[in-house]
């Protein structure tokens, strides 16, 4: 293992004891889901947003508040439903009457002026409304009435969402799709994993996650993470896979051409860097190897893969055709 430069503020043992004290809270709510677990904490260690998808009742609404809880953060919850406004999320002004007797607006702050947000169901909302929380994912803060307000950080939003085939639900727009850096599927527990569920969820079991880390030393991760060097050969690595998602590049494998409409933007390239970073940190490393790169490669794509009507008619799906691409695209140009 290679020594963090001696100007660091925090070690990667340091790092790692701390993401392990977030695992072990969290582990006494959630049962199972490990993937799920470490790649919601790289999220968050990041400063990035997650997209987390399943089926209703398999925990990831109570990952995030556990995951707030944890980290002793300000947690917001906003339930989305078909009638949310986007004054709603990001607040609005009102109009107030003052001791003289004068009236003047004043802002009042919504829901996602908190450290970590939680967008529940996000796409039961109208577009509109998902829009609302462009700026401030993005920006980091939102505008009202030609007023702009920062966000306190750490700021990230780690929404969830019910597969797009259930009733009332709508696609989000690719431009809110792009800013989550992962997408996660919530996979559905084993016949074990069911029976320790219902053990602590029919029983007396009732434990309570405590924090462990604080905003500044979750501030403090994200920043080593990103001095974490990755050689030039790695970069070029992510490079190659970005531009491998493109149906029309020359050199993409036939699987991308054949079921791919549009590829991944640049960010999916920042996203791959930036998470391998903080997973060479989980594992005790101070550098980019090309094994963190394809750990967290389906992640980082599946939502910014746009598929064509044929890979939708012959049940291609998106990680499929990203397995074929780390198969095909090689680690040295």
């Amino acid at each position: 293992m290679t020594d963090a430069p001696p100007t660091l503020e925090m070690s990667i043992e340091e790092f790692s004891e701390r993401a392990q004290a977030i695992v072990d809270q969290v582990r006494k709510v959630i049962v199972g889901q490990t993937d799920l677990i470490r790649q919601a904490l790289i999220c968050v260690i990041a400063g990035r947003h997650a997209l987390l998808e399943g089926v209703p009742g398999l925990g990831k609404t109570m990952l995030i508040r556990t995951l707030a809880q944890a980290m002793n953060l300000k947690f917001a919850r906003i339930q989305f439903t078909p009638d949310l406004m986007p004054a709603d999320i990001v607040g609005t002004d009102i109009l107030e009457e003052r001791e003289d007797g004068r009236r003047e607006f004043r802002f009042q702050a919504g829901p996602v002026f908190a450290n970590l947000v939680l967008a529940d169901e996000i796409n039961r909302a109208t577009p509109k409304t998902q829009s609302a929380l462009l700026e401030a994912m993005q920006e980091k803060r939102v505008t009202v009435a030609n007023q702009t307000y920062e966000l306190e950080a750490p700021f990230f939003v780690l929404a969830t969402q019910n597969p797009l085939e259930m009733e009332g639900t709508y696609p989000l727009p690719e431009a809110q799709l792009d800013r989550f850096m992962f997408k996660v599927d919530v996979t559905f527990p084993n016949a074990n994993e069911l029976v320790e569920i219902f053990n602590r969820t029919t029983g007396s079991y009732a434990a309570e996650p405590e924090p462990v880390v604080d905003a500044e030393q979750i501030i403090a991760m994200g920043e080593l993470a990103l001095q974490v060097p990755i050689a030039s050969h790695v970069s070029e690595y992510v490079a190659r896979l970005v531009v491998s998602t493109h149906p029309e590049y020359p050199d993409a494998p036939d699987m991308v051409k054949q079921y791919v409409r549009y590829g991944s933007s640049p960010r999916g390239g920042q996203a791959l860097i930036l998470g391998s970073k903080v997973n060479a940190l989980l594992e005790g490393r101070y550098n980019v190897a090309f094994d963190d790169i394809r750990q967290i490669a389906a992640a980082v794509f599946r939502h910014r893969l746009l598929l064509n009507f044929e890979a939708q008619a012959e049940g291609i799906t998106a990680d499929q055709i990203i397995e074929d691409m780390l198969e095909k695209v090689g680690q040295e140009g």
